[in-house]
């Protein structure tokens, strides 16, 4: 049994308008492909995540290129990593980018890309 914290954190772009609704939707589809990834890349990061009860957290950030960087930053640290745009069918022209996915992974980790971002 490991003895680390395992978490995933999913990123909201606080710059554009999305309903209640629209940003569970997307948050949700965020939490679905980095989970996806992680069962690809780690599965064992995934089995523990599961296993301690799958902690998220929902972070916020300003802007796409900002959102952009952390994906980044994530992706180089081999996190799990779920970047989301948007279909355009309904509340956001195609192609928003909206939210990112990352873990589920060890939270010491995902820290050092996320840790200093507020909570959604």
């Amino acid at each position: 049994m490991n003895s680390d914290e395992y978490k995933q954190v999913i990123i909201i772009r606080g710059d554009i308008a999305m309903s209640k609704g629209k940003l569970a939707v997307q948050a949700a589809h965020a939490a679905v492909g980095a989970a996806l990834e992680a069962a690809r890349s780690n599965p064992s990061w995934l089995d523990e995540w599961i296993r301690q009860g799958q902690k998220k957290v929902l972070l916020k950030v300003n802007t796409e290129s900002e959102m952009l960087k952390y994906a980044q930053e994530a992706q180089e640290l081999g996190l799990p990593t779920s970047i989301i745009r948007d279909a355009g069918r309904t509340e956001l022209p195609p192609g928003t980018l909206t939210a990112v996915g990352i873990g589920p992974a060890p939270a010491k980790l995902i820290d050092k890309v996320t840790g200093h971002l507020k909570l959604y």
